[in-house]
């Protein structure tokens, strides 16, 4: 009995030593989420100062006289509106033709039995190893050849296909059962009939999260945009927060107007991830199927 007690009486120790590590685990959890989220509330609260508060008081999380001045300058006094519709255009161009195009070359590439297959597929993946600042150079050079140097096909053209995508697309799709697509094809379904209808729909989750990494790709792009036009009628935002960020309306700090646009900035890409986010949580229910 003894013995038994003695073994026993470990147990809240071992239970208390528990908790007191996973309190530690939450605690260093939280500081470090609130380190990486307080550059954003400042932000937020400084696009609501006015430039002298937020000059003299930028660290404060709560203005003292909130305003939204920054912002209807921001509207009013430069050409926000004109960066906004441009950034748009291109971003749903641009991740409608990767959705379509990754999804095409991923099937080809996961299905189709031809010639050259796997050095093509090799080719894709060094191409994710390549810095993108290093085809910076050569994108221009074709651009300028081709003729569609500051215009909108210029902009979104040379993005309609990533590397990262048809790889997403081509392992899901190597995930799908084989007999789906032969008993379809017993039924008289052709290659393509087989992709857009079948095969397609079942890899939602995986178009989910092309949608949203193409969406937020296209949306914070800057280095090709530099080298794809230099009209101001074709800047977007990327190009024109970073010129107020260089001070593209006047001198001094003016925290509240850079900022602002900043915050602005971010608003679509957050509501994409917030309304697709349990979609990308639950990627692979029903992705294959017995």
């Amino acid at each position: 009995m003894t013995a038994f007690a003695g073994a026993i009486a470990p147990q809240p120790l071992a239970r208390r030593r528990l908790r007191i590590s996973s309190v530690i685990v939450y605690a260093l959890l939280i500081a470090l989420a609130l380190i990486y989220i307080y550059p954003f509330l400042l932000s937020i609260a400084n696009a609501f100062k006015t430039d002298a508060e937020a000059a003299a008081n930028p660290l404060a999380l709560i203005p003292t006289t909130p305003t939204l001045a920054a912002l209807e300058r921001l509207f009013a006094n430069s050409d926000f509106p004109i960066w906004l519709k441009n950034s748009a255009i291109v971003t749903v161009c641009v991740t409608l033709g990767r959705v379509f195009f990754n999804s095409l070359a991923g099937y080809a590439l996961a299905r189709l039995p031809f010639k050259g297959r796997g050095a093509v597929f090799g080719a894709i993946v060094a191409i994710m190893a390549v810095p993108g600042v290093v085809l910076l150079i050569p994108r221009f050079l074709v651009i300028n050849t081709l003729g569609i140097y500051d215009t909108y096909a210029g902009l979104i053209i040379p993005l309609l296909v990533d590397a990262a995508g048809v790889f997403i697309m081509k392992n899901f799709f190597e995930s799908v059962p084989p007999a789906v697509e032969e008993a379809a094809r017993i039924d008289g379904a052709g290659t393509f009939r087989i992709f857009w209808s079948i095969v397609l729909p079942m890899a939602r989750p995986a178009i989910v999260t092309l949608v949203i990494l193409s969406f937020q790709g296209s949306w914070n792009e800057l280095s090709h945009f530099i080298v794809a036009s230099q009209s101001p009628a074709l800047t977007t935002l990327t190009r024109g927060v970073a010129g107020l960020a260089a001070g593209g309306l006047g001198q001094g700090s003016q925290f509240p107007l850079r900022l602002g646009a900043a915050v602005l900035m971010t608003i679509p890409v957050a509501i994409l991830f917030f309304v697709f986010q349990k979609r990308i949580m639950n990627a692979s229910s029903g992705a294959v199927k017995e």
